[in-house]
């Protein structure tokens, strides 16, 4: 089994990467993935033995089956990218203007599609039902998970599992965690009314980009004085935007931003404080400020037992010394609404390479991935699937 499946992941490895560099090239934001939609439809019916379905906008399902009854493993893997002008100087770089996978979601869907490629090849083999979910929406609120979950593309799942492409870890090396993985996530937006005037006449005005700057200082003691130091929370005002003119004081301005936090309590008392320090410095100055608070991702909680598994298997494919304990990180995932669906694992694989230049962060615009990464991620999965269905794996690989 072990000699054969080994076969079957390399035999598909140039494909994999051939895959994620079309993808690549062919960014689509979020929701409006059609093509990438298609890409992913087209390699599944030409792999065969995939039922196909779309439950929701561009997303895909495809659900592969064994001879033998067993469990339904679900593996998701993202695709939409980003409002980003690439300056990578990569071969395959973007072709579409101010777009670009700057976080390796064309490395997830390029990874998904080999481990399908590879288990389709062992369908006799295989017990129960492994299903690929192919997400769209992941990078805008409110994400594609739900949407799939609402459209039937979890039902009668046992266990879910998923990974991210990881820059900042470097390429051979695993992190898994028991338990907390990314934050619960967030947004706000207050808008500030104030008096339009004169610059020269500020006293028959009220200014609301004053008003703004003491609101975005005042929020950062809400982690620093309200906050339990022991727990972790983010406020960031990421948007700032009012007047026009150098001579007017305009009317109005407009703040954005958003919260990360693990503990719900927590998130509870960042939605009620933003609201009150807002609202009190806009009266204080005279003016006043309508504040809106949407919750958009939960947090991703593994399961222990979904987690050790993946752990065993990491393990015994890349070596102990290679998979470490991932702390806990603060960006967020819509993946959580997966797993509040079924038991589940989300691990980051580590995808840069100081020595090859590969450094940049997610979401900058000379972000790439060692593509050696891609490998490894579709043993992991083959492996994950047949692991969590009975049958025995391969053993232990070498990054190249």
């Amino acid at each position: 089994m072990a000699g054969n499946l080994d076969e079957h992941i390399e035999n598909v490895k140039d494909q994999v990467i051939a895959w994620r560099r079309k993808l690549h090239e062919n960014p689509e934001l979020s929701f409006q993935e059609y093509e990438t939609s298609k890409f992913i439809t087209e390699r599944l019916e030409e792999i065969g033995g995939i039922d196909i379905s779309h439950p929701s906008g561009t997303s895909v399902v495809g659900r592969l089956r064994g001879k033998a009854d067993g469990p339904t493993i679900a593996i998701r893997a993202d695709f939409d990218a980003l409002p980003i002008q690439e300056e990578t100087g990569l071969e395959f770089a973007s072709k579409t203007p101010n777009t670009m996978h700057a976080c390796g979601h064309d490395g997830h869907t390029a990874i998904l599609l080999g481990t399908a490629k590879v288990l389709a090849a062992m369908k006799d083999e295989l017990k129960g039902e492994i299903r690929f979910l192919f997400q769209n929406g992941e990078e805008t609120p409110p994400g594609g998970s739900r949407g799939m979950i609402e459209g039937g593309a979890m039902e009668g799942v046992d266990r879910v599992i998923g990974l991210h492409l990881w820059a900042p870890l470097e390429i051979g090396t695993i992190q898994i965690n028991a338990q907390h993985v990314m934050a619960a996530c967030d947004i706000f937006r207050i808008e500030i009314k104030g008096q339009g005037g004169h610059i020269g006449a500020p006293h028959k005005a009220v200014d609301p980009i004053a008003i703004g700057s003491q609101i975005v200082n005042n929020l950062q003691q809400i982690v620093a004085r309200d906050v339990d130091p022991l727990k972790s929370a983010v406020v960031g005002v990421t948007g700032f935007q009012s007047g026009v003119s150098v001579g007017v004081i305009p009317p109005t301005a407009v703040l954005t931003g958003g919260t990360n936090v693990f503990d719900p309590d927590v998130r509870d008392l960042l939605e009620r404080r933003i609201g009150e320090v807002a609202r009190a410095i806009a009266m204080a100055h005279g003016g006043t400020c309508e504040y809106a608070y949407t919750r958009v991702y939960d947090a991703v909680l593994n399961d222990e037992a979904t987690a050790g598994i993946m752990d065993r298997v990491a393990a015994r494919l890349f070596g102990r010394e290679n998979v470490q304990d991932l702390p806990p990180i603060m960006p967020g995932e819509d993946f959580s609404f997966f797993g509040q669906q079924a038991p589940s694992c989300f691990v980051l694989l580590g995808a840069g390479n100081k020595a090859k230049g590969i450094t940049a962060p997610h979401h900058d615009s000379r972000f790439d991935i060692d593509e050696d990464a891609l490998d490894m991620g579709v043993r992991l999965f083959v492996n994950a699937a047949m692991e969590f269905t009975g049958i025995v794996g391969s053993g232990r690989v070498m990054a190249s």
